[in-house]
């Protein structure tokens, strides 16, 4: 059944069925090439009649993610310049519903929110308005360059999220009762939102990401310079917008691969290695003047809730795939460490726990917890006393066959979960065959409750028992997970 809804630009016709009303590849921004390239978003143009928005949009131009990595993780891509487009599964007939808006993730590089797992039906499905969108990526949204307003895709996320609270009433929407979620670069994004109090989103859930990753200028024009090098010319905006977009990604993917494979801070600076990411949000005084975590201390973000997190075994994701879990040695383990900018000595009270583990996994659980939970925990510690935060941990063991190792809890892993969309995934990808459902109705349950009511099921986050919810098998409240490793980083 077609549904015609009306916006600030035109109509549009989406589909209805079982309930849930999707309209796809819906344009909140002007396509950001020609005279729109590495400038702030412009709105899109208005249109006569009805658009049709039944089929996803244009992704935004960027390199497949390496194997295998872009099987585990099902990455898609559209072409077409009008890549700055949202999809909407809203419940048929809905009247004032909650919203949810996903900010995706792909290390600020990859990705888009027209991913097969991000399908939205399930909260339309539960009472809840879901958007995903797509906002520029690598050099194009992020890069350091002389002539270019800083971070582009940051200033999409602003103009995606605009668009909701002028337009999602159309689609049965409550734009004063708006939850911003992500994870990864997503959840980082979400964080620095969150720092910069725009007023945009009243709620928000980061997931296996937080405060700390801002990138400095002079480390982000060295980025830039060397991206420029590959392709022959000045690292200025004027020169990069004469290269198109497919070569400019096959330049920005080799020297993300080379800072990957050799993290140093001399060639790269500090902030770039220590992130582990060639691309992300800049240090800007208008926008981000400071780390997130630093502003939500300072009280940022006091009057949105907060539901943050992580999983067990984040970092697994980027050693097991390859076998490295298996086969790093201590000095090389520690080499890793090092390059992201954590201290090795760390290694030997986590080999204490785990008598056990080899050295890669050693080194997988001290990175996850540097990376991921140790500075979710300290956005929740910052918050603790005057706003509202709940902590959440991911648990349960990947399924994923045929790899060199177990991928454990490992990073996004958790999404089809919070999606309910483990049906769409066919066994394949990050959970593998038959992963439990039930595990899928907790999470997605506890989302659907956070949108709606501000209360996910658990107590609120504070230093003395600090509960954390673990979602398992059997879904828990823990009470200071693992303490002792969580003292380690007391003064880190």
């Amino acid at each position: 059944m077609d549904v015609i809804v009306g916006t600030a630009y035109g109509k549009l016709r989406g589909t209805a069925s079982d309930g849930v009303t999707r309209f796809l590849g819906v344009p909140y921004a002007a396509p950001p090439f020609g005279a729109n390239r590495f400038r702030p978003p412009r709105p899109p143009a208005p249109w006569e009649g009805v658009r049709d928005a039944d089929a996803l949009g244009p992704t935004a131009p960027k390199a497949p993610y390496p194997a295998p990595l872009h099987d585990l993780l099902q990455e898609i891509a559209v072409d077409g310049e009008d890549c700055l487009n949202l999809n909407v599964w809203a419940p048929t007939g809905t009247v004032a519903a909650p919203v949810m808006v996903w900010i995706h993730g792909g290390a600020f590089r990859n990705g888009s929110g027209s991913a097969p797992v991000y399908d939205g039906s399930a909260f339309a499905r539960d009472g809840v308005v879901c958007v995903t969108f797509n906002y520029r990526l690598g050099v194009e949204g992020f890069a350091e360059l002389p002539g270019a307003p800083r971070n582009r895709g940051l200033l999409d996320q602003i103009a995606a999220l605009t668009w909701v609270r002028d337009n999602i009433a159309a689609f049965g929407g409550d734009p004063s009762r708006v939850t911003v979620f992500g994870e990864s670069a997503g959840a980082m994004s979400v964080a620095t939102l969150l720092a910069m109090d725009l007023g945009l989103f009243h709620r928000a859930v980061a997931q296996s990401g937080a405060g700390q990753i801002l990138q400095e200028p002079e480390d982000a024009l060295k980025v830039t310079a060397a991206v420029a090098g590959r392709l022959g010319v000045a690292p200025t905006a004027e020169a990069l917008a004469a290269v198109a977009p497919g070569d400019l990604v096959a330049a920005q993917a080799e020297v993300a691969a080379e800072v990957a494979a050799a993290p140093d801070p001399r060639r790269w600076g500090a902030s770039t290695v220590h992130s582990g990411m060639a691309f992300m949000p800049v240090r800007d005084d208008a926008l981000v003047p400071r780390p997130p975590v630093e502003a939500i201390r300072a009280g940022a973000g006091r009057g949105v809730d907060l539901l943050i997190g992580s999983n067990a075994d984040e970092f697994r994701l980027y050693l097991a795939p390859a076998g490295l879990t298996k086969v790093l040695s201590e000095a090389t383990a520690a080499r890793v460490l090092t390059g992201l900018g954590i201290d090795p000595g760390l290694a030997a009270a986590y080999a204490a726990n785990r008598p056990d583990a080899r050295p890669g996994d050693v080194a997988a659980a001290v990175a996850t917890d540097g990376f991921f939970r140790i500075p979710a925990y300290r956005v929740a510690e910052a918050r603790a006393g005057h706003a509202a935060t709940w902590v959440y941990e991911f648990a349960w063991q990947s399924g994923a066959v045929g790899l060199p190792d177990e991928l454990g809890a490992c990073h996004a892993l958790e999404i089809g979960f919070v999606f309910d969309t483990l049906g769409r995934l066919d066994g394949a990808g990050l959970a593998g065959p038959n992963p439990p459902q039930s595990v899928a109705d907790a999470m997605h349950a506890a989302w659907v409750a956070f949108a709606r009511d501000g209360d996910p099921g658990w107590p609120a986050y504070d230093t003395a028992t600090r509960p954390v919810r673990v979602f398992d098998t059997e879904t828990r409240l823990d009470h200071d997970p693992r303490p002792d490793e969580r003292a380690l980083w007391a003064d880190r």
